[in-house]
């Protein structure tokens, strides 16, 4: 079995959070039924609660579970959180888990404002905490806890700026066949641009017993790192997520459950 260091995928798992995605397991198969003729236009999904369970693999290896959740807090606010467990004695990361979570406004359910962002990472020995609000009054985000010095000061805000879990919920909403899109990642003290390219046809993704009819969607500004997503009509969560890096792939996500949620 390939062993990886461990603070190595702690940040892979970190980065998925859930990319959006915020993540899956080997290349596609060359025996993948023929892509389906060209995906219908959709109106985009508005949000809706849900819990959506992974499994979640390092290399090919069963590494441990990931849950995302959105959650509906009241009125126009609500929650996304993403937490990721590694399985005790799987590629040497015993005990390694990630918490994350974002807390935005949404009055009419497709356009999403951060609040607050937080992140968890702890292992064995180690623990790493830390918070992000984003202060629209004064359109700047901070982040405190252990953040780099190069990163606690102030990020200005532009309209329509995401967090890592938000960006997973609005190439979602917004994947239609062929297009290109564009959004402003603001998190961990930084904002970066995020491209995406959507296939003009669907393709058949399997998933242990289930075969999804989805969309897929590369992000295309990383060089030789390589985000893949897969997304299905109906679902309000990526069927799948592959990072890939020169080449090989390294987190994969595979969706395993989903069900409808109430509000809390």
């Amino acid at each position: 079995m390939t062993r990886f260091a461990t603070h190595r995928t702690t940040l892979a798992l970190a980065t998925l959070a859930l990319l959006a995605g915020s993540v899956f397991a080997a290349t596609t198969d060359d025996t993948t039924p023929p892509a389906a003729a060209t995906a219908p236009l959709a109106a985009p999904m508005v949000l809706s609660p849900f819990v959506a369970s992974y499994q979640a693999y390092n290399a090919g290896d069963l590494a441990g579970t990931a849950v995302m959740r959105l959650v509906k807090r009241g009125g126009d606010l609500w929650r996304v959180d993403m937490d990721v467990k590694a399985d005790a004695g799987l590629a040497g990361l015993a005990g390694i888990t990630l918490q994350q979570s974002t807390a935005f406004r949404s009055s009419d359910g497709l356009n999403y404002v951060p609040l607050g962002q937080s992140t968890l990472k702890s292992a064995v020995f180690s623990k790493k905490q830390t918070v992000g609000v984003y202060d629209w009054k004064n359109h700047v985000a901070r982040w405190s806890g252990d953040v780099k010095d190069s990163r606690k000061a102030p990020v200005p805000l532009q309209d329509g700026d995401l967090s890592t879990l938000l960006l997973n919920l609005a190439v979602i909403r917004d994947a239609q066949p062929g297009k290109s899109l564009s959004y402003r990642l603001v998190d961990d003290g930084r904002a970066r641009p995020q491209t995406y390219v959507v296939t003009p046809q669907t393709e058949i993704i399997a998933v242990g017993e289930l075969s999804y009819d989805a969309l897929r969607i590369d992000r295309t500004n990383r060089g030789n790192d390589e985000n893949v997503l897969w997304v299905a009509p109906g679902l309000p969560t990526p069927v799948r997520i592959l990072m890939r890096e020169n080449g090989q792939d390294k987190l994969d996500l595979r969706l395993v459950q989903y069900q409808g949620a109430t509000s809390q």
